[in-house]
């Protein structure tokens, strides 16, 4: 009996400490990070100092735009004024739209592409400076390349999908901090609000990172979605002395991106102070765990699983169905917002008919007073014209 219990109290002493190496070791943390991929590089040394995924390839969205931005900067100058071709203002984008025949300075329109991530701005802008867009991509991929963004291809200047097209969160942060070093990059980015003008019309630009607004510490950023990319962010902040570059890839939610940037402006500030350690961690499927990985600054990051994938599903099930939750609520708003599309169209109809049937009856009425004018004034003149002749 004695050495029955003492191999049940070593098994509960095991089951205890695979618990805690689970829910201990930070794995809670990374599952709180709903982006699919995430980095924070310290920008002057290129130290990683968090990481989910770092290699992870992925669609780039318009985060794609700061490639082009210096790619153009490199080749155009700034106050050189650039006519809006057609094929660049068939582009799908966002508002304000870019119009055949608009004239706007390289500086006008890298602050539509990086502020307001209009599409048609970026391929006005390739346009100018390779002629045309196809002859515009083989110069992104040889910027990125020098960069030293190896696990990163381009197939056009806006970031829209295409085939053969991704990039990586450690690519993505490189990037960055390549773009902080043009100056005019680091200016736009880091506007908040401004009103440009294309020689017809005023343009209110404004940012679309809105942590501009919740972070007196950022420095600037670019967002970016697509519906095979979902929403991306990478973004630069100062901590003292030295610059924090972050970038998200993948998130399903919008709102989750500021939640997830201001977590890992939280977690590399603390390993940047030294009180806490570089992470790293790996999933091995895009709905599979994640799993820590032991960090080597001075070489290759080795990974190291903790237990056999079954101790994995079942002393993280709170972490798996935390996840699953989230995807659950994410697609439940693309639902909702799919819902609101399709019958927001048969709403509108509806406010159509109704006003149609206003502007009828309003003309209807408008032809019933007048005829009441006119026969005032035939009763008036024919009372006139008896008082005349009796008179």
């Amino acid at each position: 009996m004695g050495q029955v219990s003492g191999s049940r109290r070593f098994f509960l002493a095991a089951a205890l400490s695979l618990i805690s190496i689970f829910f201990l070791s930070g794995i809670s943390f990374a599952d709180g990070i709903g982006a699919r991929a995430a980095i924070v590089l310290d920008g002057s040394t290129g130290r990683i100092l968090y990481a989910k995924n770092p290699d992870l390839k992925l669609m780039p969205a318009s985060t794609t735009k700061l490639v082009t931005a210096m790619v153009a900067l490199d080749k155009l100058n700034p106050d050189t004024v650039v006519t809006v071709r057609a094929d660049a203002a068939d582009v799908p984008s966002v508002s304000p739209h870019m119009r055949p025949g608009d004239r706007l300075t390289v500086r006008d329109l890298l602050y539509l592409a990086l502020m307001r991530s209009v599409n048609g701005a970026a391929v006005a802008l390739a346009e100018a400076t390779a002629g045309t867009q196809q002859a515009f991509v083989p110069l992104m991929n040889q910027k990125v390349a020098a960069i030293g963004a190896v696990n990163t291809r381009y197939a056009n200047a806006s970031g829209l999908p295409a085939p053969d097209q991704y990039i990586t969160a450690h690519d993505l942060s490189r990037i960055m901090i390549a773009a902080l070093r043009y100056p005019l990059i680091k200016q736009i980015v880091s506007t908040r609000e401004i009103t440009i003008r294309d020689g017809r019309r005023n343009l209110y630009l404004r940012n679309t990172d809105k942590l501009l607004w919740a972070n007196d510490d950022l420095i600037g950023g670019k967002t970016g979605y697509t519906r095979a990319a979902e929403h991306c962010l990478v973004f630069a902040a100062a901590n003292g002395q030295d610059t924090l570059v972050a970038a998200l890839l993948g998130d399903p939610v919008r709102d989750y991106l500021w939640r997830d940037g201001n977590t890992l402006i939280h977690k590399s500030e603390q390993v940047a102070d030294g009180k806490a350690e570089p992470e790293i961690y790996v999933s091995d499927s895009r709905q599979g765990p994640v799993v820590l990985t032991s960090y080597n600054p001075y070489g290759s990051c080795s990974t190291r699983r903790i237990g056999r994938r079954r101790y994995v599903r079942r002393y993280s099930r709170r972490v798996m169905l935390s996840h699953r939750a989230r995807r659950v609520r994410a697609l439940s708003r693309r639902l909702t917002a799919r819902h609101y599309r399709r019958h927001g169209r048969l709403h509108r109809r509806m406010l159509a008919r109704h006003y149609r049937h206003r502007r009828h009856i309003r003309r209807r009425l408008v032809r019933h007073y007048r005829h009441l004018r006119h026969r005032r004034r035939a009763v008036l003149a024919r009372h006139y014209h008896r008082k005349v002749v009796s008179g």
